[in-house]
């Protein structure tokens, strides 16, 4: 079962926030107002923040120069990745990813089935890696960026989670680019 070692000391993470929405502004973005308000209360850097259109282009086009940042370590986008016409979040973050992490999705539905029920089959939450930063493209509802944050994202983002964790993996996710 997982725990926190308390014996480690925390790492503070830096974390892009990235709202995907036609229609929100900063002063309306609740969803991205619970991602910040949860990482920076875990003790992690808020790095940027920024809304983008549900324009498939100018996601990866986002989500690309943040992975390009050496200040950004973690880029969390809500929104977009629902069934409709205009959700092309996940879309865009496989456009960018080098690896996807299956098993964040599938642990996300399972967060989800005990919260929403079978609700849950209607999002597409997606995880991955792309020069040596860690994507998520979570649902838009605050509900879902709690349960998503909470119940996985604060564990895998804490250096004491035991047994692991994505924190003590963050030397070796470019070393396929690194000279031998």
């Amino acid at each position: 079962m997982s725990r926190i070692d308390e014996t480690r000391d925390f790492i503070p993470v830096r974390i892009a926030v990235l709202t995907v929405s036609d229609t929100r502004t900063l002063s309306d973005d609740r969803s991205g107002d619970t991602l910040v308000q949860r990482l920076t209360d875990a003790g992690h850097r808020l790095a940027a923040r920024a809304i983008c259109a549900d324009d498939r282009p100018a996601i990866a086009g986002q989500l690309r120069a943040w992975v390009a940042d050496p200040d950004i370590d973690v880029i969390l986008s809500t929104g977009g990745t629902g069934l409709t016409g205009r959700d092309v979040s996940v879309e865009a973050h496989r456009d960018v990813y080098e690896k996807e992490i299956d098993a964040f999705g599938t642990v996300f539905t399972i967060v989800s089935m005990q919260k929403i029920g079978t609700s849950a089959v209607q999002s597409r939450a997606t995880g991955g890696v792309a020069g040596g930063t860690y994507l998520f493209a979570l649902p838009g509802s605050t509900g879902a960026c709690k349960d998503a944050w909470d119940d996985i994202l604060s564990l895998q983002l804490d250096y004491r989670h035991r047994p692991c964790n994505f924190v003590e993996i963050f030397p070796r996710l470019d070393e396929h680019h690194r000279r031998k």
